[in-house]
């Protein structure tokens, strides 16, 4: 027994020091590599890790994470976008589990199992499952695996579909000797399959294969769940995670190798009546009730009034169109048009178009980065471009006129992902996209401040100033002391303006003087046609409880209780 102890011990230390060694620079910092597109690099150059490159998919619009490890072409954007957002939500809950005092996680971390219940609609058909709340900023709950049932705690992410809990048969992997593991021998239930399947997810990837058994969630029980025994969870990433693993609640279409998702057998096995599920994200980190969701319906205490539903338009994550973007009661002028948005159970923050995500930090003084680029664009050609507007030139051809871009529509602020995985192509006059995507922002800012009727000079001073104060790819802070004079933002959705005010879109951890504010508020760019994008995740699904409803493909919002 001793020697058995003495040779894990050996492993571990082994592991640790070859990972420290392998993900460790020179400087100390541990990196994990990103795939980037040409505008976050020429925003925030050295700051933002690089990767390797692939094929980008035009014809599908598709690029950037794997869906199908059988089709080595295939990449999602929108899978991207969501990884890029989870790798800036992975530093965030680095400063603020640092920032935490140990005397207060206590509070934090903490889980009563099922709440009493409420008034549940349609009675005894929903079937609730309380949530953890990690500090506001990760929501997590129990299932079993097996029978009789092995018990993992995972997220249950709308933005994936899979579920994957590590196997008893990971033993090169650091993470698996910090987490609970499957052991297929001990299920009476186990159903071997054996497809080789791998995810990745940005702030790190698992490897394993597919195993089939059944899985309690709750009161329920689905037979014949396929899922994912993970036999490597490479890096660091998964090591310090509070979960196990996933459960994935978005659609089968992004499936890794096509397996039905627990929720798509849910409703084929007839536990549910009605398609829809439901969540509520208790944002009082002190309470002992995280939050909860509910499989078949909703809970009725935990929301006030009538939800206002938008239908899905792509059949893939929950994502649907949302109006104008408001701040303060002012456009943005970001989605006059429309801007497609996900509803994200997986993403602590809210997501949004840097030129919208730039004009929010403005306004509530967070820090940033400077754009010299963008600067020398304002500089030199500003002037022209408030007369192009004055001229009534259309703001998607402003740039092309001066000469920064290569032609009107051809690129822009959200068309700098063309390239999501590539380098940056320059056109055959060297236009620079760097130029181009700082022109294509500064015409955005400069749109919104005619509606205010600025002078000149303000218009410019206004562009100037975001320039120089672009948000941080490592989190951007704000004074605490200041958060209730902060203005409220507004997403329009379905037809109402959906509000956050500062206490619920700034992060607070920390009291007294060692408190520390964050903006809920991280960026991301995504290209026509699938973008502009947002992600709304618990910062926005934490003030509106949320139903997912499968049978009518709708998203439904309504005040959290």
């Amino acid at each position: 027994m001793g020697h058995t102890a003495s040779r894990i011990c050996t492993l571990l230390s082994i592991l640790f020091v070859s990972c420290m060694l392998a993900s460790a620079a020179n400087d100390g910092l541990i990196r994990i590599a990103l795939k980037k597109r040409p505008i976050m690099e020429s925003i925030y150059g050295d700051l933002v890790p690089k990767s390797g490159t692939v094929d980008h998919e035009v014809a599908l619009g598709y690029s950037g994470v794997r869906m199908n490890s059988a089709d080595e072409g295939f990449y999602d954007p929108v899978t991207e976008a969501i990884n890029h957002v989870r790798v800036h939500q992975q530093r965030m809950l680095r400063d603020i589990e640092a920032a935490a005092m140990e005397g207060r996680l206590k509070h934090f971390w903490s889980y009563r199992g099922f709440r009493e219940r409420g008034s549940l609609k349609n009675g005894t058909q929903n079937h609730p499952l309380a949530l953890k709340n990690f500090l506001n900023a990760q929501y997590f709950g129990e299932i079993g695996v097996g029978c009789p049932p092995q018990n993992f705690t995972v997220v249950f992410d709308t933005g994936s579909s899979n579920l994957w809990v590590p196997s008893a048969k990971c033993v090169f992997s650091l993470a698996c000797y910090f987490h609970r593991k499957y052991e297929s021998r001990s299920s009476s239930t186990y159903m071997e399959n054996g497809t080789p399947a791998s995810i990745h997810y940005g702030t790190g990837s698992i490897h394993g294969y597919y195993s089939q058994d059944q899985v309690t969630i709750g009161d329920l029980v689905v037979n014949n769940q396929e899922f994912i025994e993970a036999t490597h969870e490479p890096g660091l990433t998964f090591l310090a995670a509070k979960f196990d693993g996933i459960l994935g609640l978005g659609f089968k279409e992004i499936s890794v190798e096509g397996a039905d998702p627990v929720w798509y057998n849910m409703i084929q096995q007839s536990l549910v009546t009605d398609k829809v599920f439901s969540f509520w994200l208790n944002r009082n980190a002190n309470d002992i009730n995280g939050g909860e969701i509910v499989f078949g319906g909703a809970d009725e205490s935990h929301y006030k009034g009538d939800h206002t539903y938008t239908r899905v338009t792509r059949k893939a994550y929950w994502q649907f169109e949302m109006g104008d973007f408001l701040i303060g009661g002012r456009s943005t002028g970001i989605c006059v048009d429309g801007c497609a948005v996900i509803a994200d159970s997986g993403t602590s923050l809210i997501a949004g178009p840097i030129a919208a995500i730039a004009q929010i930090h403005a306004h509530i003084g967070a820090t940033g980065v400077a754009n010299e680029e963008c600067k020398q664009v304002v500089a030199r050609h500003g002037h022209e471009m408030l007369e192009l507007l004055q001229d009534k030139t259309p703001p998607a051809q402003v740039c092309s006129k001066i000469g920064l871009c290569k032609s009107d529509g051809a690129h822009g602020i959200s068309d700098g992902i063309e390239s999501v995985l590539g380098e940056t192509h320059k056109s055959a006059d060297e236009v620079s996209d760097a130029t181009c995507n700082a022109c294509e922002m500064a015409v955005t800012w400069m749109q919104s401040e005619f509606v205010q009727n600025h002078t000149k000079e303000g218009k410019l001073e206004y562009a100037n100033q975001l320039c120089g104060n672009m948000p941080s790819p490592v989190g951007s802070y704000v004074d605490c002391r200041h958060i209730g004079n902060l203005p409220n933002v507004a997403f329009s959705i379905g037809g109402r303006a959906f509000e956050l005010t500062p206490e619920q879109y700034i992060l607070k951890f920390g009291e007294g003087f060692l408190a520390h504010c964050m903006s809920g508020f991280t960026a991301l760019d995504i290209p026509p046609p699938i973008g502009p994008l947002w992600i709304l995740g618990d910062v926005f699904m934490g003030a509106y409880h949320t139903i997912f409803d499968y049978g009518k493909m709708r998203v439904g919002f309504a005040d959290s209780a």
